[in-house]
């Protein structure tokens, strides 16, 4: 962003945080935290901080005014000692989901990405690598629209699901925040959970995910002349807990509305999954008599469990949960990219929250700003844009959007 426009945010948000009313709620035990924050001007991170007292750290915000504020999802004896003599203690378990990791329709609409090495530009998901020169840096241009957050949404349910029935944590053990960009945050913060190492987090990442899911039972037969010889064969088998039961009502679900272009697409061409789907619901999902559904084998129901499980699977980002040493973005603090809070909400609430309203700082006053592109965007209630080359008065929550964005510029 030019210059006046940099400074005009950077008053917005020196002002919110000298606000006491905007004063960032404490995580548990802060004086076992680790706390960070990215300078707004000089663009450079300050970490490895230790505050006694959160009021304090408060005070640090209020003065250098950053862009960014984390603190560590680990507990550590010395917070502000050097990586490897903090003394780590535990961490909570926390889930990342951003709509960065998801493939959307609106992706290839208002994403875009530039090889930094090469000049490469594309639209949609920002690859790992680039297709021309193998670079991995990318300039990116992304956006956050009504359905970028709704299959975020859906992908927090999915967890949440699983974590209330699967793995036993009431909705009082589970908090949930909107991220301040495109996603969500899930934290536990549960002692019973604090001490578990980057293994055991791969564990439950694996699960979550349904990676490495085994369906096939081994079922020893007696073939032959010779009783004394027997061959082990597999048979599809699904049982009424845990990842069993998602792939079973999965694929009820499934069979309930599919149609003939939904079976090419998972690469089926058994027609009696179409022509029987009531039989086969009462006999093989619901009574587990999967062997008695003539014509189909057990290359097609594995075919059907692993599309179900790929449906079911919660797309987290993988690396931050098992990361037991992570920093996380501040509840109530101002996300630099696009000017939104984060925000904590019940799970029970998770499908009507709008972030769109609930996560706006700024709500006062209108702002005059020259949009170079922005796509049509909902802000506090208004329905905005779209915008192209454009001077236009904004909502200021909406011109420090577009300025974060790089997709506006303050007025003369």
């Amino acid at each position: 962003m030019e210059l006046d426009s940099r400074e005009f945010v950077y008053q917005l948000f020196s002002e919110f945080y000298r606000e006491p009313a905007n004063a960032v709620p404490s995580p548990p035990l802060p004086h076992q935290r680790e706390f960070g924050y990215l300078m707004f001007r000089e663009k450079f991170m300050v970490r490895h901080r230790r505050f006694e007292q959160i009021a304090n750290f408060r005070t640090v915000i209020a003065n250098t005014v950053p862009s960014d504020v984390y603190h560590s999802c680990a507990y550590y004896d010395n917070p502000d000692f050097d990586m490897d003599k903090k003394g780590w203690i535990g961490s909570d378990v926390v889930f990342d989901i951003d709509a960065d990791h998801i493939p959307t329709s609106c992706n290839k609409i208002h994403d875009e990405f530039r090889c930094v090495k090469c000049n490469f530009e594309g639209r949609g998901i920002t690859p790992d690598i680039c297709p021309c020169c193998g670079a991995t840096k990318f300039e990116t241009k992304i956006w956050a629209c009504d359905l970028c957050i709704a299959s975020a949404r859906d992908e927090v349910a999915k967890l949440l699901d699983m974590l209330e029935n699967d793995f036993g944590f009431s909705q009082d053990d589970v908090r949930v925040f909107f991220s301040g960009h495109r996603g969500y945050h899930i934290h536990l913060e549960s002692e019973v959970i604090r001490s578990l190492d980057a293994m055991a987090r791969k564990e439950i990442v694996d699960y979550v995910t349904g990676l490495g899911l085994s369906i096939l039972e081994k079922n020893k037969e007696t073939k032959g002349k010779n009783p004394r010889k027997k061959t082990s064969s597999k048979k599809f088998n699904l049982h009424d807990f845990g990842w069993n039961r998602r792939l079973k009502l999965g694929m009820q679900n499934f069979l309930e509305t599919a149609l003939p272009a939904d079976l090419k697409e998972v690469g089926l061409k058994n027609k009696t999954l179409l022509d029987s789907k009531d039989t086969i619901i009462k006999r093989a999902i619901n009574e587990g008599r999967w062997e008695s559904i003539q014509g189909v084998k057990v290359q097609t129901w594995l075919k059907l469990a692993e599309h179900t499980r790929q449906e079911q699977a919660a797309k987290i980002d993988t690396v931050v949960t098992t990361d037991i040493h992570r920093l996380i973005r501040m509840n109530g603090t101002l996300h630099g990219k696009t000017g939104l809070k984060k925000v904590e909400f019940k799970p029970k609430e998770l499908q009507i929250f709008d972030p769109f309203t609930e996560a706006v700082a700024f709500k006062k006053g209108k702002v005059k700003v020259l949009v170079f592109d922005a796509p049509e965007f909902r802000m506090s209630g208004e329905t905005l844009g779209p915008y192209k080359n454009q001077t236009v008065e904004l909502p200021t929550a909406a011109a420090v959007l577009l300025i974060c964005k790089r997709r506006a510029e303050v007025a003369p």
